[in-house]
């Protein structure tokens, strides 16, 4: 898809340069901060691959994979129904809440085959 097509997607139907290269920016902008966000989320879990107690660490008070999902699950929603001043306090609680979800998934999902080729 070229800049013109992603300023079609996002509903503009004018031929303006200005805009066009605005259209430009935004989308190469959004795909290097994809990028950036995928390296910083491998990187996570390529450290917590080291050991399954780094893993448990990472997702305490909670015990194990699912629990810590429904944890977060139980926060995301809490943080919905926040007023929007109480919601732009605990913007990092729900960050926080999101990684652990993110990592719960992964390590629920891969952590049998993951710790199997650590331990081969």
């Amino acid at each position: 898809m070229d800049d013109v097509d992603f300023a079609r997607a996002c509903g503009y139907s004018g031929d303006s340069p200005a805009l066009l290269d605005a259209f430009s920016a935004i989308r190469h902008s959004g795909i290097a901060h994809a990028r950036q966000d995928h390296a910083r989320r491998k990187a996570l879990i390529d450290m917590l691959k080291q050991s399954e107690l780094l893993l448990l660490a990472a997702l305490a008070p909670a015990l194990s994979e699912e629990e810590a999902i429904e944890d977060a699950a139980r926060f995301i929603a809490f943080w919905r129904n926040m007023p929007r001043w109480r919601q732009e306090r605990r913007l990092t609680d729900l960050h926080r809440a999101k990684q652990q979800r993110l990592v719960a998934r992964f390590f629920r999902r891969y952590a049998g085959q993951v710790w199997a080729r650590e331990a081969a």
